[in-house]
């Protein structure tokens, strides 16, 4: 592996998250012109505050590379995909810690951490990803358009009826090519991608799509993806599932379609200005819609196509079918695995579900043999239950966790990994630290406390009971059946279980 810097063998090698390896997918590519590699302090500090570079260009948001602190006095990285492929070298002209006030690449607002920042040479295109050929880089796409007029639909949603109704308005008005742009973040990426291409022959002629790794930036979604657009050779952009921006900061100009309705009288969509308001049909909300399709029941045809409506279902089944990840969190002693352990031989006596169990203490022996108490281990620890949970989720299953997991971070973590898989299901067993001590059979608070055993959750390290909690159990309060009985009903109500 060498480039014109040398042999690259034997240096460091780096695997960025996944919202970081779309971030670098963009900067080889060029569709994050004008960055040629990520940002260090100052760019990412006037970027987050102002909108523009520390040179004043214009760019909506920080885009940075967190790594590990012991890579942070290296000179040169070579990042990698998930399977070690090398995608990149990079020169890292700075290193620097985020205060915290920085959107963390991998989702965590709130967290600070070591980055490098510097420009990155490409050693290989990128292979992970499906519909990798349609994923054309931005000079391509250029050169196909040849320099038209070209509107691009931004989109993390299907196009529905309304949707299509508004963009081959918008082309028509405008004489101009299309190009659909469904873009990647966490999630149902090969759905959106199929649910964009089965309404294509309802879209002009010649329109191009163009699947786009970018990973979701709260806020600040729209203006990256019209500068994403620009680097495509887009002159105008229509956002269907995003709104709100700085028209000013946009490279582009902003498409604002005339509102369109479906208009019951005539059985069509067709622009709001014509239809007659007692005639107009309300769409369902995003809650309503997702209410139809966790109870499995069908979506009207006039919102959206057969094929859309397929494609959503295929994506999101019926919560009875659906894979879910119920993660148990709570101190030594708590009860967490008990619960566990008997809501997953209740799951077991119900039927119709395939249920794992990752207790804390059989992971420990099996999946993480080797690994210390330290904070990194624990973290990787948490980190290898939630890859495991994931692919549980993904295929349908039910697992059923109970580690410690005592960090807020890590937890958010597995969610994320979880929730782009299926669904996510969190229990804090927030019985008292008085409590677990005077259960605690092994004597491990006692030798936690006599300093023995170091950096014990509870005692000397700190256990950060979580906010976002689905369900809250005190088993000093509660029998072990009662909280077995309640998660058993939450799921129930939830409707991953299914009523007898």
């Amino acid at each position: 592996m060498t480039t014109e810097d040398g042999d690259l063998r034997d240096l460091p090698t780096h695997t960025p998250g996944p919202a970081e390896l779309a971030d670098l997918e963009l900067l080889l590519n060029g569709a994050f012109h004008p960055l040629t590699g990520f940002l260090g302090a100052v760019d990412s500090a006037t970027v987050a505050a102002a909108g523009r570079l520390a040179d004043g260009t214009p760019w909506p948001v920080p885009v940075t590379l967190t790594v590990p602190e012991d890579l942070v006095k290296e000179e040169r990285l070579v990042l990698t995909d998930p399977e070690g492929v090398p995608l990149a070298v990079m020169r890292a002209a700075e290193a620097w810690q985020s205060p915290g006030e920085l959107p963390d690449p991998q989702g965590d607002a709130a967290a600070a951490g070591w980055r490098v920042a510097g420009p990155v040479t490409p050693l290989s295109a990128p292979e992970h990803g499906a519909f990798r050929s349609l994923r054309l880089p931005p000079e391509a796409v250029r050169a196909e358009l040849g320099g038209a007029t070209t509107l691009a639909v931004a989109t993390r949603t299907p196009l529905h009826r309304r949707h299509l109704g508004q963009v081959r308005r918008l082309a028509e008005k405008l004489a101009a090519r299309v190009l659909i742009l469904p873009l990647l973040g966490e999630g149902h990426h090969d759905s959106l991608v199929r649910a964009v291409l089965s309404v294509r022959r309802e879209l002009p002629p010649g329109t191009l799509v163009v699947p786009v790794p970018l990973a979701e930036r709260p806020g600040r979604d729209l203006l990256l993806s019209a500068h994403v657009a620009a680097a495509y050779g887009a002159t105008h952009l229509f956002t269907p599932s995003f709104t709100a921006a700085d028209e000013e900061a946009a490279p582009l100009t902003l498409a604002e379609p005339e509102p369109w309705a479906y208009d019951e009288s005539l059985e069509v969509w067709r622009p709001t200005s014509k239809i007659d308001p007692d005639h107009v049909r309300e769409e369902p909300t995003e809650e309503e819609l997702a209410g139809l399709l966790h109870r499995g029941e069908p979506i009207p045809d006039w919102y959206t196509t057969p094929a859309v409506a397929e494609e959503l279902q295929r994506a999101h089944p019926p919560r009875h079918g659906r894979g879910v990840t119920v993660f148990f969190t709570g101190l030594s002693g708590s009860g967490k695995s008990t619960i566990a352990r008997g809501l997953a031989d209740a799951l077991v006596e119900r039927g119709g579900r395939t249920v794992t169990l990752l207790d804390g203490d059989v992971v420990r022996r099996m999946l993480s043999a080797g690994l210390t108490f330290s904070r990194e281990d624990r973290d990787l620890n948490i980190r290898r239950i939630g890859f495991v949970a994931a692919e549980i989720t993904r295929h349908g299953g039910v697992a059923i966790c109970a580690p410690i997991a005592p960090y807020a971070r890590t937890r958010a973590e597995v969610r994320r990994m979880v929730t782009a898989a299926g669904d996510f299901v969190l229990v804090h067993v927030s019985t008292p630290l008085e409590e677990c001590e005077r259960r605690d059979r092994k004597g491990l608070y006692a030798k936690a406390r006599a300093g023995i055993i170091p950096e014990f959750t509870g005692i000397s390290d700190p256990y950060e009971a979580p906010e976002d909690a689905d369900l809250t159990i005190d088993t000093s309060r509660l029998s072990q059946e009662d909280a077995v009985a309640r998660v058993f009903e939450y799921l129930a109500e939830g409707g991953w279980v299914r009523e007898v």
